[in-house]
Order: C-alpha cells, then structure tokens, then sequence
C-alpha cells in the first residue's frame, strides 16, 4: 500500500495516467465522429429512385377470409375502431375484439368527424375513414415521401390497420409552435396535408 502510494506521488507517472486519459478521450470522440459522418453520408448518398420495401399489407374490403380476431383501437373511452374499418360503442365490443356489426352503433369505414383533407375531430373515426380501400393510392404516396423522414418509424409497421393508427394520432403536422393544434376540432389526420391552421 505504501509503494503504491510513492509511485502515485511521482510526476511522471501521473503523466503517464493523464496521457493514457487523453488518448482513451480522443480515441473515443474520433469514433463518435466517424459514426456521425458515416450517417450523414448514407442519408445523403441514397439513391432518389431507391424504394424502401414497405411491409404494409392491404385490405382490398369485402374480402373472403374469415377472421377469428380482431385487433381494434383500444384506447377509446366511448368508441372503438376494429381492422375492418368497423366503428362501434366499446359495449358493442365482441369477446375476439371485433365489433358486433349487428349492433346499431357500428358502421364500416365512416368519416363522420372529417373533413376533406383528411383530419378528423374523433380519433376513431379517422382509423375507419383511412382503412377504406380506396386510401391506398394516398397511403402508398405518404409512405413513399415517409422514407426519408420517419423511416424507423414506420417500417414497423406491418399492415395497413397499424398505418392508419400511426398515421391518426396527432403528430407534429397538428401542432403549431409545438404546444397549439393547428385546429383543435381536427387534430387526427391522415391525409397528405396537415390541418388548415385556425386564426386565433
């Protein structure tokens, strides 16, 4: 314990510390920066052609295939939005997480809250108005321009219900100086435009 005292008391060995220090601190940061450039460089060399293989399976309506399950929007206090485009009262809400299409209160594919441009006032209304088939062309356009931006975001998403659930919750494209929506009465949108600003 002694010796190692001694030995620390000595310039140049706390030289010799200080230099390994620097070196380590250099070392790591030249990486980091390696790291950095090496990025900005692929995101610059991509080719403009280049389409990312977008994952997204659509549902052309009126399909054939029997489904047993149902995933739906969950988080809605009143409503609820299943993958089919069906909208219903969450007491209409089947034990697989279908809606009963019996019950009065469920319609497929309604737009009731949403305007042209596609931002809705109900966020469950805008899941069903976006899972019509015929949104595909506007959907396919929007992931395409996506790539850039929001890659990580939105490769995982699988298929068209979880686009329309992503593309619906409120996203910077509402908000306006980042803490005022844009148009408080439409706020969910999934069209190409973000809502039409509202004077104050």
């Amino acid at each position: 314990m002694m010796v190692l005292r001694r030995l620390l008391r000595k310039r140049w060995v706390l030289g010799v510390v200080f230099g390994l220090s620097l070196i380590y601190f250099l070392t790591s940061t030249l990486k980091q920066e390696e790291r950095t450039i090496r990025d900005r460089t692929l995101l610059e060399v991509r080719d403009p052609d280049h389409r990312i293989p977008w994952k997204v399976r659509f549902n052309l309506g009126n399909s054939s295939r029997q489904i047993t399950q149902c995933r739906n929007s969950i988080q809605g206090k009143a409503l609820l939005t299943d993958e089919l485009g069906y909208v219903c009262e969450r007491i209409d809400l089947l034990v697989n997480g279908c809606c009963n299409v019996n019950a009065p209160s469920s319609r497929q594919y309604i737009c009731k809250s949403c305007l042209a441009n596609g931002c809705c006032s109900v966020y469950e209304y805008c899941v069903s108005c976006c899972l019509q088939p015929d949104k595909q062309p506007l959907l396919e356009r929007f992931l395409n321009r996506a790539a850039e931006g929001f890659q990580n975001l939105f490769t995982a998403v699988e298929d068209h219900f979880e686009l329309c659930l992503a593309k619906c919750r409120t996203s910077s494209q509402s908000v306006q100086h980042e803490n005022t929506y844009r148009n408080p009465q439409a706020k969910y949108c999934y069209g190409e435009s973000p809502p039409e600003l509202l004077p104050v």
